[in-house]
């Protein structure tokens, strides 16, 4: 299998002129993009980065990002990106977690950057100007261009991702060339990508949705339109300016877009497709985004950093809630909740825990430096992800939640998803998450946490659950309204903040 620098000469030797990156005014062809990634290339290369060391990189969804993403590529550099809003201490972490050899960053991490302990130890390259920096990025540009041709292979590591670590220490996701095409490519042909495809490039490149999105558009000598920081009015205007012709989000961005008053007046006509991931979407929402985009394809991934694609539902509004089944590098098997076991099956019709394959294409081969997390979830060749779903008549997965996640009130196991997916139906409500707090009698009692649209109140939702097919048992016991659901900044709901009363209440 070819590498990933390999793969985007391909793209620059078939289209050397269609336009392949998109910042502001910034128009760059396969071939001029193809000279500042070498020269970068050429750049870290004079800084002493060598075949198989990382590079950290802290920065927002900037066209500098996505060159040092395939310049390392050429290098056989490890690309090892960040949340740009990550602390002086997760810094540290990452730093010696993955012994860096430098870090690049911008004004906006600039100050994470100075307060880090061990950024002093390495060279620090700034996008803009910092007075702390070591090295310059504009440095890096005016180096003649690298003229040996990649030298990683397919087996190299092309670049490692950090999970958030909300639970613990982060853990490092390395990821090799293969794995990364192979993911890029069913990425590609599940997407039903053609030839000279345009997308919006706003799923972070520190998130594994971000990273498909920049590789796949190379595949098919498509366009990356850099949004360094989403906000709904400038992604909508380069909707409209780039005629995006896909967009692949997580649910919380396409509700933003929906809901700011640019959107009646975009012209959104480019948009085929539309793909979500990283969340399940609630009814309500992908029954407004249909009828908003019209579009010929709406794709819902189901996956994670570790086996990117696991399930894919090229229909999502045939069947909302399904997340379809395997993709097409991927096994998939629902084993009882408890087990480590990958032979103990769930029964049919009952909720267990997702595993997958690793011997699939996408899969990876075990944490950076973290046995213990691989004694954890890695078991007879098969990823225990943490998720629990069922399938049902037909075959398909449901993704319910997380094991975590999972309410346990009066002995009965009740997922937050089923619950969020009626109450997004009522027209009052704008969001809402489930979770389950501690209570004496019930062990956890099921609270849903609204963000209104329409005045109402808990006693107009609970009729309205009554209403609907909802067992007893699942009804919320307790309804709290609050100002905003809390996120992660990939748009997952955080339930660990809701049962801790991390929120700001409703006070309207």
């Amino acid at each position: 299998m070819l590498d990933l620098g390999r793969t985007f000469l391909q793209s620059v030797e078939r289209s050397p002129d269609a336009i392949a990156a998109v910042e502001g005014d910034t128009r760059l062809t396969y071939a001029a993009w193809l000279e500042q990634i070498l020269r970068v290339a050429q750049g870290l290369d004079e800084l002493g980065l060598e075949h198989g060391d990382h590079l950290l990189v802290v920065l927002q969804n900037r066209l500098e990002m996505a060159t040092l993403h395939w310049a390392c590529q050429f290098l056989g550099v490890i690309v090892t990106p960040l949340n740009w809003r990550a602390k002086p201490e997760e810094i540290d972490y990452c730093l010696i977690d993955a012994a860096a050899k430098a870090i690049v960053y911008e004004e906006v991490s600039a100050e994470a950057v100075a307060q880090s302990a061990e950024a002093p130890n390495v060279p620090r390259i700034v996008v803009g100007a910092d007075a702390q920096a070591t090295h310059a990025y504009a440095g890096l540009l005016a180096a003649e261009p690298w003229t040996a041709g990649p030298r990683a292979t397919a087996d190299d590591i092309s670049l490692m991702l950090y999970t958030s670590g909300t639970t613990g220490k982060p853990k490092g996701v390395p990821r090799r060339h293969r794995q990364e095409r192979a993911a890029a490519l069913g990425h590609v042909a599940q997407n039903q990508y053609g030839i000279g495809e345009c997308t919006l490039g706003v799923m972070p490149l520190y998130h594994t949705m971000g990273v498909r999105s920049l590789l796949a558009m190379a595949l098919v000598d498509g366009c990356f339109v850099c949004l360094p920081r989403f906000s709904p009015a400038a992604a909508l205007a380069l909707i409209q300016r780039e005629r995006v012709s896909n967009l692949y989000l997580v649910p919380t961005l396409y509700h933003d877009l929906l809901a700011h008053a640019d959107f009646a007046r975009t012209d959104i006509s480019s948009v085929r497709k539309l793909g979500f991931a990283g969340a399940p979407m609630h009814d309500a929402l992908l029954l407004r985004l249909d009828e908003a985009f019209r579009p010929e394809l709406f794709v819902n991934h189901y996956g994670s950093s570790e086996v990117y694609t696991m399930a894919v539902n090229p229909n999502a509004r045939r069947k909302p809630g399904s997340a379809g089944r395997a993709g097409i590098n991927t096994r998939l098997r629902l084993v009882r909740l408890e087990t480590t076991n990958p032979d103990d099956l769930a029964p049919s019709g009952t909720e267990g825990q997702i595993i997958a394959d690793l011997a699939g294409d996408e899969a990876f081969e075990g944490y950076w430096n973290r046995p213990d997390a691989n004694v954890k979830s890695l078991h007879g060749g098969w990823y225990f992800t943490g998720d629990t779903g069922y399938l049902d008549e037909d075959g398909e997965l449901h993704v319910t939640g997380r094991v975590d996640d999972m309410i346990i009130s009066g002995g009965e196991n009740i997922s937050p998803v089923d619950i969020e997916s009626v109450l997004s139906l009522h027209p009052g409500v704008d969001e809402v998450a489930v979770a389950g707090l501690r209570d004496e009698r019930w062990g956890q009692r099921v609270v849903a946490f609204i963000k209104r649209k329409d005045a109402v109140d808990g006693e107009a939702l609970d009729a309205y659950c009554r209403g609907t097919d909802l067992a007893n048992f699942k009804r919320p016991r307790e309804y709290v309204f609050v100002s905003e659901i809390p996120k992660s900044p990939v748009g997952k709901i955080l339930r660990r903040k809701l049962t801790a009363g991390e929120f700001e209440p409703d006070r309207s």
